[in-house]
């Protein structure tokens, strides 16, 4: 029996050590090593709450080398939820031993929405100077883990949300009213992401409702054991999002999601019962709104699915050919998602719909792992780039803005799959449908 994701924490001394987990890993596919096993670090993890192992280097390495996919907890007979033992674990040896510069430096741009916009801002400069100024074959020496610098997306012109009003009326009759959580990704890199999801949701005849102080949902903080900036963050979320009357909350990353319906109440108990600084009331109050977001919170292609009757695609579309699709982890171990889309991905009249070997399998990327760990990345991405070069796609979809970066940054531009386009499936979707005449033509990005 499977073990949901957003179970509670279960005593470590439930693990019988009976290997199942060890299949569903991605790092220990690719490395064969017990150490690498999620088994192994719930033992070096009981060895240290029982003061027989002390923090060390090592310790932290075995810790993070991790996708924080949940896969061992969807496959866990004994109820344990290894994903967050992993991720109380990352918050002591960050608290023991630190982090390096360069994770510290985004932890200290995630924790602000300033931050994050002043460092955007400078990075799509430097995107600017590298092109104008750098020789191709020097630029594509420059890398972020495996991938070439001049392969991450040219970031937005600017921020999706200065873009777009805070209220989008829908086209035609209204049947409600959904907020939009867009996250970092779609905010400084993918508008076209955005784009397409505000033209799909007014096309269902929804009112679109942007909150234009949302800021990073706090999952990259926590994966780097930053959890008092993250608890920050939420709150902030939980007040921005909670203060509109909707259906339902929309996010176009499972990852941020996850954040929403599992991570936001689980933080917010766990401080309910230990932060002395608050008064019980506080913490109860957010703890309310906090699981009316989670109740409220749906990804967008499940979405999609259960409205599918209503969209109306233009019957001129071309046939754009193969498509092939990459799950990422979150939806698959999260939402639960991968059947929906692959139903809504055969019914599509303008795609022929082809699933790789691997489809459902890892990318490697996990947040920050593809630049921690690139030589463990790069193995589940060339294993990735030959079944989809196998089923002759011109267009890779996924549903996660890191899967994306990472799928498109590892495409060699230099041989037969320089073609493969890599795309979020709102903007296939949205591309296709039939255009009402006020509906705005997309935003150029930069």
């Amino acid at each position: 029996m499977s073990t949901p994701i957003n179970s509670p924490v279960k005593p470590l001394k439930n693990c019988g050590k009976c290997g199942l987990c060890l299949a569903a890993c991605p790092v220990y596919k690719v490395l064969k090593e017990e150490q690498a096993s999620p088994r192994a670090r719930l033992q070096l993890i009981k060895a240290f709450e029982n003061n027989t192992l002390e923090s060390s280097a090592l310790l932290k390495e075995i810790i993070s080398k991790c996708l924080m996919c949940g896969s061992c907890v969807v496959a866990c007979p004994s109820g344990i939820n290894h994903y967050e033992q992993f991720m109380d674990m990352r918050e002591k040896m960050v608290k023991d031993l630190g982090e390096t510069p360069a994770i510290r430096s985004l932890i200290y741009l995630l924790a602000r929405e300033s931050r994050i916009r002043r460092g955007a801002g400078l990075a799509r400069l430097g995107q600017r100077w590298v092109q104008k100024l750098t020789p191709t074959w020097l630029a594509n020496k420059y890398c972020l883990g495996n991938i070439p610098l001049k392969q991450f997306p040219q970031l937005n012109l600017l921020p999706f949300r200065k873009t777009v009003a805070t209220t989008i009326p829908p086209q035609g009759i209204k049947k409600g009213s959904l907020v939009y959580f867009t996250g970092c990704a779609t905010n400084y890199m993918y508008a076209d992401t955005g784009i397409s999801m505000v033209g799909i949701l007014t096309h269902l005849g929804y009112e679109v409702i942007i909150p234009q102080d949302q800021t990073c949902c706090g999952i990259p903080l926590m994966f780097h054991g930053a959890v008092d900036e993250a608890v920050k963050n939420m709150i902030l979320n939980i007040t921005a999002l909670g203060a509109h009357e909707c259906d339902g909350i929309l996010v176009d990353c499972t990852t941020c999601g996850a954040a929403l319906k599992d991570e936001y109440p689980a933080l917010i108990k766990k401080r309910m019962a230990n932060d002395p600084q608050k008064s019980l009331e506080y913490w109860e109050k957010l703890a309310s709104a906090a699981q009316k977001i989670a109740d409220k919170t749906f990804d967008i292609l499940s979405f999609i699915v259960a409205h599918k009757q209503d969209l109306v695609f233009d019957k001129t579309t071309p046939n754009l050919g193969n498509i092939a699709y990459h799950a990422p982890c979150h939806s698959r171990n999260n939402f639960n998602t991968l059947p929906l889309v692959q139903s809504l991905l055969r019914e599509l009249p303008f795609i022929n719909y082809t699933p790789t070997l691997d489809e459902a399998e890892c990318c490697g990327g996990g947040g920050t792992f593809f630049y921690e760990h690139p030589e463990i990345a790069k193995k589940m991405m060339d294993k990735k780039i030959h079944h989809v070069k196998a089923v002759k796609a011109n267009i890779w979809l996924t549903d996660c803005p890191v899967c994306r970066i990472n799928l498109a940054g590892n495409i060699d531009k230099t041989s037969e799959t320089e073609a493969i386009q890599v795309l979020h499936p709102v903007t296939l979707i949205h591309d296709a449908l039939k255009k009402g005449p006020l509906e705005k033509e997309p935003l150029e990005k930069s």
